[in-house]
């Protein structure tokens, strides 16, 4: 993710975080040199290119416009309801280590320990969330925090984040059965637990569940198209200053394509996705905190203006 910048008018023009240049540079790069061919022959042979009227650019624009902001409207919306369950993950999370915190019986002698492990189970869940997401190996985040004899369940589960919710439940029956906890706050750190399931379900419903391929293919389509069309139009009554004007219609429309098809896929390590990893650190900090852990990880600071 793009830590925020607020860049000066004149450094506005050349800053390329961000930005999606490095992505449509070579379409930019095509769409310049077609558009200077165009413009040079013109001007070498006047009327060698026929004058069109620019109407039918103009509504094939306004068309192509409305198609590109309807697409990013949804990237975008697949993009807010990811970074929502990650933040709803974050106060189940700490409302979980709260209760478990507050209310576990201390004195039993089974109570300090199944304290831990539930927290632990917690955080573990959080990086294997991550992890599933990303397509990545968990096993060097969440072995510490899980007891080595369930390692061998989880590396053959088929959904570690699901097997972590599982030991998660079975811990709070455990708290049940001996009665480490009173059955109101069995109840309610239930609940927790299934709004955890909710945030794992929710986001593999984003990840496994692109737009509609049909529709990305016709907004790519039509963009290549009227980008690769506009020179003809334009050359008869712009000149020389085609090529400019061009790139910048160009620039809008593959930015604007670009950008939605990396909002589609807020979970990556992409420069707009989200920073699943600082999310996830943040969670496990918190989480040590209320154990009163001292030597805890560092924060995940931005690098190079990146939050990962």
């Amino acid at each position: 993710m793009i830590v925020r910048q607020r860049p000066h008018a004149l450094k506005l023009f050349f800053t390329l975080r961000g930005s999606v240049i490095q992505q449509i540079y070579p379409q930019l790069l095509i769409i310049t040199l077609l558009s200077s061919l165009v413009a040079t022959i013109q001007h070498v042979s006047p009327g060698f290119f026929p004058s069109y009227t620019t109407t039918p650019f103009a509504l094939l624009g306004i068309a192509l416009s409305l198609f590109l902001g309807f697409r990013n409207n949804a990237s975008y919306d697949r993009w807010w309801e990811a970074r929502e369950q990650w933040g709803q993950l974050m106060i189940d999370a700490r409302s979980l280590a709260r209760q478990v915190i507050s209310f576990m019986d201390q004195e039993m002698e089974a109570g300090p320990q199944t304290r831990q492990r539930l927290i632990y189970l917690t955080i573990a869940f959080v990086h294997a969330l991550r992890h599933q997401l990303r397509d990545t190996s968990p096993w060097q985040d969440i072995d510490r925090y899980v007891e080595p004899e369930h390692h061998a369940v989880l590396r053959n589960a088929r959904n570690t984040p699901e097997a972590l919710l599982r030991l998660m439940g079975k811990k709070v029956g455990y708290c049940r059965r001996q009665r480490l906890l009173s059955e109101f706050l069995v109840q309610s750190m239930d609940e927790r637990i299934t709004s955890m399931t909710g945030v794992l379900s929710a986001c593999e419903r984003i990840k496994n569940t692109p737009l509609p391929f049909a529709y990305a293919l016709l907004v790519h389509r039509t963009t290549y198209l009227y980008c690769f069309m506009l020179p003809f139009g334009l050359v008869s009554s712009l000149g020389v200053v085609t090529p400019l004007v061009c790139v910048v219609i160009a620039y809008t429309f593959f930015g604007l394509d670009a950008l939605s098809e990396e909002l589609e896929e807020p979970f990556g390590l992409a420069a707009n996705d989200l920073p699943l990893s600082a999310m996830s650190r943040a969670i496990e900090i918190s989480l040590l905190e209320a154990l009163d852990v001292t030597e805890l990880p560092p924060e995940i600071t931005p690098e190079n203006g990146y939050l990962h």
